[in-house]
């Protein structure tokens, strides 16, 4: 009721208005109109007045004042509620926090540093979470990092940084991709606060930048120092690694990656696994992918027909004939099928192979378990008989896709023709027989 007042009365009626809704005014409900208020900080105002003028406002409602008229770039009001705030002796280090937040929002990081200095003319004493809320405010705003960085140089010697402050640094130098300053920091955390599980936060962010950096061996160097130290990032950074590799292409380093996470008994997921597969056979390595396909059921992540399909397809484009025979049947035998483009290119690869039983094996899968659409796979099946001179295999295959209304391309009835009509009249008649039931189809 007293927001759609606010919402609907001239400003010059507010307080009147308020005061016939006969609500007391008490603290909780001013801090609830008040967060429902940002999009109206004059009609807030009103309302804060109008609330106070028979009780005194709760910290928490005044701070939400501060923050509320920061928000709207009311600076002038928000420092005449501080000095509110200092008489009535409720200012607080989470007042000067949202301060903070406002100025740097608005793009006005000297006068956030500058508030940041006159805290204690004001009596609230900074301290290292006033110094990192400080970083944060400037850190969150694109580009700003080396403005953050030159007050943490100046304050620093009068408030000890902690843990969080270099993370916060850290996560700024990632996200502007600024190697050499987050070697920097990262050095210097490690000298005034040591090492320690609790600053994986630091840690991740210090390692994310080196590998977008392209600075993958650094950031295994630093893996294997912080294995030593039980520091290990969790599975969330090599997550992240990851999906940076697989950007990059860079199967090699993405190996290594996996190897140190797993040897340091994170568990990878299926996501993580099938990415990693994909990858590995992007770049011809189906001998690593075949090795974690076969880890994945010991870690509890059973492969699906994304991880089978990737590694068949990298075995076919590979050309790698036994392996790839061997692997279809290990494929159908758990129950995950290729997919029909898949088979197609396996039957091309078949024949190129020297292996035509193996590619009608394929195709004889295909058509027993309906894997359609099946045109493609018909097609180069037919091509390759006729490349071999399997005339009686071809034209038993041909008029068995014919009678089912499998779809034969021109050009392969073309291939077939001239394979026929180079065997004499009895196969040209055989062709011709064909091309009738072909065109009436």
């Amino acid at each position: 009721m007293l927001c759609e007042t606010l919402a609907r009365v001239p400003p010059q009626e507010v307080e009147t208005a308020l005061s016939s809704t006969c609500i007391e005014p008490v603290s909780e409900i001013v801090e609830e109109v008040l967060k429902l208020s940002y999009g109206s900080p004059a009609a807030a105002v009103k309302f804060f007045r109008w609330a106070g003028l028979n009780r005194k406002h709760s910290a928490y409602a005044w701070n939400l004042m501060v923050d509320l008229l920061g928000k709207n770039k009311l600076f002038e009001q928000m420092w005449d509620a501080i000095r509110s705030m200092k008489q009535e002796g409720v200012l607080q280090v989470a007042t000067f926090v949202s301060v903070f937040g406002s100025y740097c929002s608005a793009g006005r990081f000297n006068e956030a540093i500058m508030t940041f200095d006159v805290m204690e003319k004001y009596g609230v004493t900074p301290n290292v979470v006033a110094v990192n809320s400080l970083l944060s405010a400037i850190c969150r705003e694109d580009n700003q990092t080396l403005v953050a960085l030159e007050f943490f140089e100046r304050i620093k010697t009068k408030i000890a940084p902690d843990a969080d402050s270099f993370a916060i640094l850290l996560e700024g130098w990632e996200k502007e991709g600024n190697v050499a300053k987050a070697k920097n920091t990262f050095g210097e955390m490690v000298i005034r606060v040591g090492w320690s599980p609790q600053n994986m936060s630091a840690y991740d962010a210090f390692l994310t930048t080196l590998v977008c950096g392209s600075q993958v061996d650094e950031a295994i160097k630093f893996l294997q120092v912080m294995k030593g130290k039980n520091c290990l990032p969790g599975l969330k950074f090599f997550s992240n690694a990851l999906d940076i590799l697989i950007k990059q292409n860079d199967s090699a380093h993405a190996v290594l990656l996996w190897d140190i996470m797993v040897g340091s008994g994170l568990v990878p997921n299926l996501i993580m696994y099938n990415a990693i597969i994909g990858l590995l056979c992007n770049n011809n390595d189906t001998d690593n992918a075949l090795r974690y396909l076969d880890e994945m059921v010991w870690y509890g992540a059973f492969p699906d027909s994304l991880a089978y399909n990737m590694i068949f397809h990298g075995l076919v484009n590979n050309k790698k004939v036994r392996e790839a025979g061997k692997f279809f049947f290990e494929m159908i035998k758990n129950e995950w099928p290729p997919t029909h483009s898949n088979c197609a290119a396996a039957i091309t690869m078949f024949f190129d192979g020297d292996d035509p039983e193996m590619a009608i094996e394929i195709w004889d899968y295909m058509v027993k378990n309906r894997v359609l659409p099946l045109e493609e796979s018909a097609n180069v099946l037919l091509i390759g008989l006729s490349n071999m001179g399997r005339l009686k295999e071809l034209r038993r295959f041909a008029e068995y896709m014919l009678d089912r209304r499998i779809n034969i391309d021109e050009s392969t009835m073309t291939k077939l023709k001239h394979v026929f009509y180079k065997e004499g009249r009895s196969a040209r008649d055989s062709y011709d027989s064909l091309s009738r039931k072909w065109r009436s189809s």
